[in-house]
């Protein structure tokens, strides 16, 4: 697979940012892209010419870049061919490159909180029940059981959303959710808009699809309304996360929402709105997003949420909720990628919901003595780290003085700890400065992962470099 130099030129974001020089910088982060995954195996590079005039750099500069990445036996070279990506044969095991060291490794990748036994298990006790009311069916609904949709349904109306229950389909988790609607929702070439950082799989399912990415940056004080509204006017869909943004944590006024209506479908992405830490719940964004929220012939506002955050990760239950002439045209097109989700699941799920499980209190001041005890570490072992306190779900956006990202992604393991870097949460090499804490775990691990931290980050100042990849994120 060849790539341009355009291309190259855009997943480089601002390479050259940071110490030493040029030719140092540049063979670095087409090292970390590599590594990322971003450059994937076999790919054939650039020309050093084209790849110059890309960047604005010099082709001398490209070339001891170029030859750098061949002595480190990431890129290979033949006599009137492209460099072609590749890992050294000497590097360490896969399963620590993955970013897996050990069992004694602080894994801060995945920001899920771990799961509520006794409500979890009453549940499914629940769910076990009634299962034999479901026996005589085929057990394939691609809308889901009627007990999940009512009891989503519920959900909405007790939060100020009156919803009909055919106006919702289950599925196998909101990331699901998001694939099905991108794949129903746009064509090659479509733009779609999104607020930027954002969901890294959401970004995956709209480069899949081959749309046109229209980022629109959430800045320290939030959204900007305006660039968000003129995006939407050639935008065939949009996505947000207004509800404790991933990952950010950040939360959209109402006053903001009630002046966004833009003039395309939006996913609105409520997977985190159960998780705020203030008094009250945050209302649903698409009662303000659109004055009618189910009107067949423009359906503005469709909302996407799951169970995976406010209760467990490994509850893969999300739903859709939208007019039922989409919900339709997901129906007939889901065949092609399953045919319906776990009877048992959405039963328990259903038992979460009706009793209003999603947002325990219990489990919101667990969340917010965390957070405290995240950003108190950071305050102590890593003061110049910047991270703003967030008002609800799970993660804090920490901001390095430095372009390090990628590079502390890559080296973190060998301390004991993994971290996602901030390009996971972007396009075009963007947030190098950034990493996502999650403030899942106890407070004695949050501590000793921020100290793993601030150890990694001192030997990258001195110099050392890692190899590992970065692993799944959730």
């Amino acid at each position: 697979m060849k790539i341009s130099a355009h291309a190259v030129g855009r997943m480089l974001g601002t390479w050259q940012e940071g110490p030493g020089p040029a030719h140092q910088r540049l063979s670095d982060r087409l090292r970390l892209l590599i590594l990322d995954g971003r450059l994937c195996l076999g790919a054939a590079l650039p020309g050093e010419r084209d790849l110059a005039g890309a960047l604005g750099t010099s082709r001398t500069t490209v070339g001891a870049a170029y030859r750098t990445l061949v002595e480190h036996g990431y890129l290979e070279t033949r006599e009137r061919a492209r460099a072609t990506v590749r890992l050294p044969h000497g590097d360490a095991p896969a399963e620590r490159r993955a970013g897996g060291a050990d069992a004694e490794t602080i894994d801060l990748s995945f920001a899920a909180p771990p799961a509520p036994p006794e409500v979890l298990h009453a549940a499914f006790a629940t769910a076990l029940e009634r299962l034999p009311l479901h026996f005589e069916r085929h057990g394939y609904d691609r809308y889901g059981t009627a007990e999940l949709r009512e009891a989503v349904a519920g959900w909405y109306g007790r939060r100020g959303l009156p919803t009909s229950p055919d106006h919702v389909m289950i599925t196998s988790g909101a990331q699901h959710a998001i694939g099905l609607l991108v794949r129903t929702l746009l064509a090659p070439r479509d733009k779609v808009l999104f607020d930027h950082p954002t969901y890294p799989h959401a970004i995956r399912a709209f480069t899949e699809a081959r749309a046109r990415l229209l980022p629109v940056a959430v800045g320290p004080s939030g959204w900007d309304v305006p660039q968000l509204l003129a995006a939407a006017r050639s935008a065939q869909l949009a996505y947000l996360i207004p509800d404790f943004h991933n990952p950010t944590g950040m939360y959209m006024p109402a006053s903001v929402r009630r002046s966004l209506r833009p003039a395309c479908p939006t996913i609105i992405d409520e997977t985190l709105a159960d998780l705020g830490l203030g008094a009250t719940a945050p209302d649903p964004a698409a009662s303000d997003l659109t004055a009618e929220p189910f009107a067949v012939t423009h359906p503005t506002a469709i909302s996407v949420g799951s169970v995976s955050k406010s209760i467990w990760g490994g509850l893969r239950i999300g739903w859709i909720r939208a007019v039922p002439a989409l919900l339709e045209r997901v129906a007939a097109a889901r065949p092609a990628t399953d045919l319906g989700t776990p009877v048992v699941e959405q039963l328990a799920t259903a038992v979460l919901l009706n009793a209003g499980q999603t947002r325990r209190p219990e489990a919101l001041l667990q969340l917010r003595a965390q957070q405290d005890a995240l950003l108190g570490a950071l305050a102590e072992h890593l003061p110049e780290v910047h991270a703003p306190r967030a008002a609800g779900g799970v993660t804090l956006w920490a901001r390095f003085p430095e372009p390090v990202g990628s590079r502390l992604a890559a080296i973190a393991p060998d301390h004991g700890v993994t971290i996602a870097a901030g390009p996971q949460f972007g396009v075009g090499g963007a947030f190098e400065r950034h990493v996502r804490l999650p403030y899942t775990l106890p407070p004695p691990r949050l501590t000793e992962a921020v100290r793993r931290l601030a150890t990694a980050h001192q030997a990258l100042t001195a110099g050392v470099t890692g190899t590992h990849t970065p692993g799944p994120v959730a």
